[in-house]
Formats: C-alpha cells, structure tokens, sequence
C-alpha cells in the first residue's frame, strides 16, 4: 500500500511540475518584426607600413526585417535580412570618406526575459554581408578579392563579404514596439590583395555601432 502511495504522489508530483513548465512556456510561436536605424561606422585596423589607422567615425543607416524562432523558455534564434551602410572617414590619404552598401545577414541567439511590462533583450551572434556598392571619394567601389596589375586605377577595390560579430542590448515594450544598441566587429578584412603592390600589408575591417528601433508583429 505504501508503495502504490509513493507512486501516486511521485506521479502527481511529475504531472503538476509538467503543468507548470508548460505555464511557464509562452513562445508565442515565430513571430516576424522590422527594424530601421542609424549606423555610427569606422574602418580600423593597419595601413601598409603597419601603423594603426586613425580614421573617423562616419554616420549611416540600416533597415530591415527578422524573425524570432522559440528554442527555450526566454531564448531565440533571430535570423534577419539588412539593407546597411558602412566605412569610415580616412584620415591618411586623400580618399576622404569610404561608403560601402552592404545586404547583411545576422543571425543571432536572443534571451528576452520579462521585464516589467515589457521583455529586455540581450543578443550575439555572427553575421555576413555581401557588398552592393559604394564609393570612396569621388571613385566608385568595385567588389574584388584580388586586383590584378591590369585592373583600371580610377575604381577604389574592397572585398565583397564582410563578415564578423554582434552583440545587442535593448527593451521591447508590451506594445511590440523596441529600441536597441547593436556593437559590430568586423573579423575578416575588407580590402582586397593587390597584385600591383604585393609588398602591401595594409588591413582594414568593419567596426562600429548603431542605434535602431523596431516593431514586432
């Protein structure tokens, strides 16, 4: 008799805390979500007598859409699709400003847990971009790995994926509406080989920062 008790309260014990996990599981399914903003950009890294760069912050935009995938209690996976602007204002050379356009691809792993009325979000992850155009002064970008000795001299020349990390802190309100700061850093270097200069050690990468609203659907 004991034994048969023992393992009716077990059982009730199992069933209440799987009710409760499920009480406390509200995924709410995928949901989709846009998001625009403004883009604070540089490009850091060391020019071809190995000094450190030292060039300017420069403004841009970002725009785009995501997707939250529940995975867990509070955790997500969020892939996006971006429209985003990068570069830097060079400070040693006469180039001036560089501005790349890039589509990016992020894909983040979100914990959003419930915070007041609303949900903070806390965020990293990778990304990669593919470049779309841009300009560099007053030449125009194109998208090489390598420059070879026969390429033209009036085009500027950058890599055509970027890629590197994120990280994100923000607030959703119970509204749906969002506010976030994103931070990039840029791990793979943007400017191409050139077989024109095969002594160059130059290395240039993506960093910056950037503020953005969004609303949830």
């Amino acid at each position: 008799m004991k034994r048969r008790i023992s393992f009716i309260a077990a059982l009730a014990l199992c069933t209440l805390f799987s009710q409760a996990q499920k009480k406390a599981y509200h995924p709410g399914g995928i949901t989709f979500g846009v998001r625009a903003g403004v883009n604070f950009q540089n490009v850091n890294g060391k020019d071809d007598l190995d000094r450190k760069l030292k060039n300017h912050i420069l403004p841009g935009i970002n725009i785009g859409v995501n997707v939250e995938i529940p995975v867990a209690p509070d955790f997500y996976l969020q892939p996006g699709l971006l429209f985003s602007t990068k570069g830097g204002d060079y400070q040693d050379n006469n180039d001036g400003s560089v501005k790349i356009s890039y589509i990016e691809l992020p894909f983040n792993f979100l914990y959003k847990p419930l915070l007041g009325k609303g949900h903070m979000l806390l965020g990293f992850g990778p990304y990669v971009a593919f470049g779309v155009g841009g300009s560099n002064g007053s030449r125009d970008i194109k998208f090489k790995n390598t420059v070879a000795l026969s390429d033209p001299d009036d085009v500027a020349y950058y890599r055509p994926i970027d890629a590197g990390a994120n990280m994100l802190v923000g607030y959703e309100f119970s509204n749906k509406i969002s506010f976030q700061l994103n931070t990039q850093l840029g791990l793979t270097k943007i400017n191409p080989d050139d077989q024109r200069n095969p002594n160059d050690q130059r290395t240039e990468r993506n960093t910056g920062f950037g503020f953005s609203a969004g609303y949830r659907f």
